[in-house]
Parts: structure tokens; sequence; C-alpha cells
């Protein structure tokens, strides 16, 4: 019997492959296929069944593609509606791959059709419990998602604690909890940065698993202070239920190298946005007029997702050479299919062509005591609960994750200088500022964490229990 998981950073989603006997399965997948076809090949095992714990939101999901590619049959709990041919599973079904057997424990509370897999060795002892995003490791599943004119957030906790109480925690303590995500997702409040534990230690340091805890105390810990959930979110779920093109498709829409020419007239033709991946240094040295920056290098997906709100846009892009099909991929694993081509030979062709480029101004910690006090204004996108323990005195709070709920809060005042923690979310924040006709807003290199190395007036540190 072969376990692994499949971690990816960006999405902090884990995706499970399992191989026994010449037989496997993978549960949650994601959208891009070849790295758990390669696995299956390198084992001459034959996919039976894809898995998926619930109808996901913060992702497209790869059971569909994955069907299409190997034959395998897709599942899902009882309560799954969708518009595509899988197996509606019924509580405590078994499924055989191989030697093991994988249980179908039906979860509900994230989702109504929320379910958990238990995985029990050939000699039918429980090994492991893939817990999708009912449980994680330190937290559990926000309830707020599958909110329906029936079922509010309370309503759904309620449900969540019963299946807690009643499907997870009467199993053995030293079961592995392989959860669907780790810390960095928005699916839970305040997730571990650890991917694996046992249901024993969980037990003992979890806070929605203590046994004393009553119905009414659990709906009020679960529910009391989740953010609203990116607006990308439902319409990942509503294509996870009705069905989205092959990613072969879309890598063949999107890989198209353009000249510096074609590459204008089709931004103007086809309305695209103009998408920059590379990183902020090289965004800010030089870039094509009207590009918004959401680099690569740091959580590129959920970014995208958070602030380009039509999943329809069709988007023109620059990335370091190399790197197109991973910007592609990374695009529609939340949903952006519509990826049309991208600049051949980046910026520098673009200046090649005679084509005028943009920057982004800056200043140093150092130096911005001394704007401040000419008259200059600070602007921090960092979360509230960021900007609530600590910062520049005087300091406007526009959260990038809400800049696009915000925007009649933005002036185009002069001497505005922008700045977040290190200075990704700020670059990304004055790009689409930029974008959108703000040319007054300069970057504070190295953020936070410059500025407090300055003598800069900031307010007491208070401690926060949120990030």
């Amino acid at each position: 019997m072969k376990v692994e998981q499949l971690y990816t950073g960006c999405l902090a989603e884990a995706a499970y492959y399992i191989e026994s006997d010449g037989e496997a399965a993978i549960i949650d997948p994601l959208r891009d296929t070849a790295p758990y076809l390669r696995k299956a090949e390198e084992d001459n095992a034959k996919f039976k069944y894809i898995f998926e714990t619930h109808f996901h939101a913060d992702f497209v999901s790869g059971h569909l593609d994955m069907a299409q590619k190997t034959g395998a049959q897709i599942v899902y709990g009882p309560n799954a509606t969708a518009e595509f041919d899988f197996l509606c599973a019924e509580d405590n079904q078994e499924f055989k791959i191989g030697k093991v057997t994988l249980v179908l424990l039906h979860t509900p509370g994230h989702t109504m059709e929320s379910s958990t897999f238990l995985l029990r060795d050939e000699n039918g002892k429980d090994v492991a419990l893939f817990t999708g995003d009912t449980l994680f490791i330190g937290d559990v599943g926000r309830p707020d998602l599958a909110v329906k004119s029936d079922l509010s957030k309370e309503d759904l906790a309620g449900y969540l604690f019963d299946s807690l109480r009643n499907k997870i925690m009467p199993l053995s303590d030293d079961l592995t909890i392989y959860p669907g995500h780790g810390a960095g997702s928005a699916c839970g409040k305040n997730l571990s940065t650890e991917t694996v534990d046992t249901l024993g230690n969980q037990k003992a340091t979890n806070y929605a698993l203590r046994p004393d805890m009553s119905r009414e105390e659990f709906v009020k810990e679960v529910t009391d202070g989740i953010a609203p959930p990116p607006q990308y979110f439902p319409k990942n779920a509503v294509m996870n239920k009705k069905g989205y093109d092959s990613l072969d498709k879309v890598m063949d829409r999107g890989n198209r190298a353009l000249t510096a020419d074609e590459f204008e007239k089709l931004a103007n033709d086809a309305e695209a946005l103009i998408l920059d991946t590379r990183n902020k240094e090289a965004f800010a040295e030089a870039h094509v007029p009207g590009s918004v920056f959401i680099g690569l290098d740091g959580n590129f997906a959920p970014w995208v997702g958070a602030l380009i709100e039509d999943l329809q846009q069709p988007i023109l892009f620059l990335a370091d050479a190399g790197k197109e099909e991973e910007v592609i991929t990374r695009l529609s694993r939340v949903g952006y299919d519509h990826t049309i081509g991208y600049l051949n030979g980046g910026v520098e062709a673009w200046k090649n062509a005679g084509k005028e480029a943009d920057s982004v101004p800056s200043v140093e910690a150092n130096d911005l005591g001394a704007l401040i006090k000419d008259g200059g204004t600070v602007v921090d996108v960092r979360k509230p609960s960021e900007f609530d323990a600590e910062h520049v005195e005087d300091a406007a709070n526009i959260p990038l994750d809400y800049i696009n709920a915000n925007m009649d809060k933005i002036t185009n005042e002069p001497n505005q200088y922008v700045h977040c923690k290190s200075g990704y979310r700020s670059m990304v924040f004055i790009s689409i500022l930029k974008a959108r006709g703000f040319h007054n807003h300069v970057n504070v290199n190295g953020g936070i964490d410059a500025i407090l190395k300055t003598d800069i007036p900031v307010t007491a540190f208070a401690c926060s229990s949120q990030s």
C-alpha cells in the first residue's frame, strides 16, 4: 500500500494518491493531472476511483479531466448533485483499491455533501482518515460557504459539530489525519502549518474537538470572526458542479507567443486584462502601461481569485521565459480559463518595438519619515488584523483583499505612500490603481518590516488572534 500527500503551497491544498496491488485512487485532485498520471505509470497501476470530499470552492478540481483520461469513476458523498456522471455514494459505503479499502463517512457541516474517507489496510485495520475540509490540523472547515435560504452558517456549524462527535472523534487515536488544506487556506480560520497529525493529538490540541464543548459553544467559536470568503469561491463551486473545459484546451488557447504589435492589438480588440506575473522589482522597473501585477512568486492563484472578479475575462500575460505554461495552469486552478496569449520576449520586446513602458516610483523606509512630515499620506494595504496589531500612526488602512469594494476610499491626491508587510501586496495594489488611472501612489520598499527599523512613530503592538 502506498499513500502520498501531494501538497500545493500556492493553494495550501493537499491531494492524496493511494495505490495498492496495481489499482490507484486520487482524493481531491487539482486540475493539472499530469503528476497523478505519472505516479500511476511509475507504479504500473490503473486508476479506479476519483474521490471528492466535497464540491470545492477554493479551486477547480481535476475530477473531470482525470475521469476522461483514466476512465476512473468519480465519487461524491450523499446529497451531491452535479451535471456530469458520478457515483453519489452512501454513508459507510466501501470501495476496494487493490488490497485496501476506503470507507466513505458522511460528515456534513462544511458543506452538506462533505465526506471523509477512512482507509483500512489489507488486514482490516483503520490506518488513516482523509478529512477534506471537515477537519484540519488545528482547526475545522468554515461553515459559511454552503449557506442557503434554508441553512444558515449556524445550522451548518451544528451539522459539523455532530459529524465531528459522531463520526470522527470515536475513531482510534493512532489514526493518521490527512486534511485537505494547511496554513494559508481561506477554508478555515487558523490552520496549522503542519499537514499531517494523529487523531489523538488533534483531540488534545484542536479547540474544536474539546470533549467538554457544548453545541452552543462550538457554533459560537466556529462562526466567530470568519472573514468574508474570496469572491471567486462560489464561482469555482459552480464550475466543479457544472463542468469546465479540459486543461488541454485551456492550454492550447493560452499558450500563444505574440509579438508586441500582436499583443497590443489583441489587448485592444479583446478588451483583455494584461497580467504581469514577473517579480515585483522587475515590474516596478518597467512594465506595459495598464498592466496589473500579480507575481508568480507570491500566493498567485488566490490573489488572482480575490482581485479579478470576472472569470470570463480574457487575459494576456507577461512571464519570465519558460514560465508560460505554469501561468496558464495556475490561473486555470482557480477558474480563469480565458488566457489568450503572452508577450514573447517580455518588456524588452515591447520597448524594442518602440512602445512606451511605465514604472512604479518607490521610496526607502528611511526616507519616509521626512516625507510624512512634508504632508505625505501612508496607505497600509495589509489585512485589518495586521493593521490593528501595529501600524504607522495616522496611516489609512485599505486592505488589498477588498480593494474592489473600497475604490470610493481611494483618491488621486499626490504624495501617497503605500506599504504592506514586505512589498508584494503594495505593488499589486499600486498596479491596480495605475491601471484605473491613479498615478500618485508610491511604493515603500520593504514594507512595515523596513519601517519598524526606523524611528517613524507606530502604534503600540497589540497581539491579534487572527491573521
